[in-house]
């Protein structure tokens, strides 16, 4: 079977990797235009350009699908690309470019989609931020026939995985991607085998995972401390919690709910006590312990090592700087 594959981050990297290890046969990769990144701000590639071009396959990065969009060029040679690959099926995954219909209909069997989220639930870009912000019990991958709408499609394919107490964004990703190329690969086989049965998804349970602005990193100190814990975890790696104390903004990126409870007449954001066990901070209901932090142009560190350089002392307050 000939693959086409679409995607841009890790995630989708693994995914690629997964196929190419299974055997399949992919003559083309679409991805993201290289983007400035790191501190020089120098053009990179993403993961799963720079993993195509190291296994020798093409790579081709259309700013736009659309040719009738603002870069019809760019549309036209991707789809002179995509004919000429006469791929079976394209495989999407957090691509991050809207294919228009004319890329749903080429291929054979289409085009699959691997989605972090048990759909309909979270929808669209964040899933996974999203599930753990808001606390769901468990996420999923779902295997997904792409149609016209914003992850409408028909399901193929869909497993579940509980979201632990301790899980983040990153550990979260890493277990979804595993599986979401476990699965592609077994959905393929299917495919081939005439063994994939449609279902149509439910029209009730719709949620949307919006992106992840930078804007929303802030600590809000009056949420109960395990929606407070649940953000910290849901922002790391990516934007990373954020609380100021005074003219410093610290990134939090672990925590922990402490067994202690919230003092009545302790302002919400203040500091019980900050040592080598943590920082333990006065949330709406109770109090959460801080035990990774970091400082503007700082490394990330432990809260024993953090206090050697920074000094925090119990009774100080973080502003209730709201996301």
């Amino acid at each position: 079977m000939r693959v086409i594959f679409a995607g841009t981050p890790d995630f989708a990297r693994v995914a690629l990797a997964r196929l190419h290890g299974a055997g399949f046969e992919i003559p083309l990769v679409l991805s993201q235009p290289d983007r400035p990144a790191g501190r020089g701000m120098k053009l990179q590639a993403s993961a799963v350009k720079q993993w195509a071009e190291s296994h020798g396959i093409p790579v081709v990065q259309p700013r736009s699908l659309r040719l009738d969009g603002k870069y019809p060029d760019d549309a036209a040679a991707a789809r002179a690309a995509i004919e000429a690959a006469q791929a079976d099926v394209m495989v999407v995954a957090a691509y991050g470019l809207i294919l228009p219909q004319w890329v749903l209909d080429m291929p054979r069997l289409g085009c699959l989609n691997i989605h972090a989220s048990l759909l309909p639930r979270w929808r669209g870009a964040a899933p996974i931020h999203r599930a753990i912000q808001a606390g769901d019990p468990e996420t999923g991958v779902t295997i997904m026939q792409m149609d016209a709408g914003l992850d409408t499609g028909d399901m193929l394919r869909v497993e579940k995985v509980a979201i632990q107490a301790t899980d983040t964004t990153a550990t979260l990703h890493d277990k979804l991607a595993a599986l979401g190329g476990q699965m592609i690969v077994q959905a393929l086989r299917l495919a081939a085998a005439g063994g994939l049965h449609p279902v149509r998804q439910a029209d009730e349970g719709v949620s949307y995972a919006h992106k992840i602005e930078k804007t929303e990193a802030a600590v809000d100190w009056t949420q109960p401390v395990a929606v407070v814990d649940r953000h910290i975890r849901a922002m790391t790696p990516f934007p990373g919690a954020s609380a100021q104390i005074g003219p410093d903004v610290l990134k939090l990126w672990h925590s922990e709910i402490d067994s202690c409870l919230r003092p009545p007449d302790m302002r919400y954001g203040m500091i019980l006590s900050a040592n080598a066990d943590g920082v333990r901070v006065a949330c709406g209901d109770g109090v959460l312990n801080v035990t990774e932090l970091q400082r503007a142009g700082g490394k990330r560190l432990s809260a024993a090592d953090f206090l050697r350089g920074f000094d925090l002392q119990a009774g100080q307050s973080f502003e209730l700087l709201r996301p």
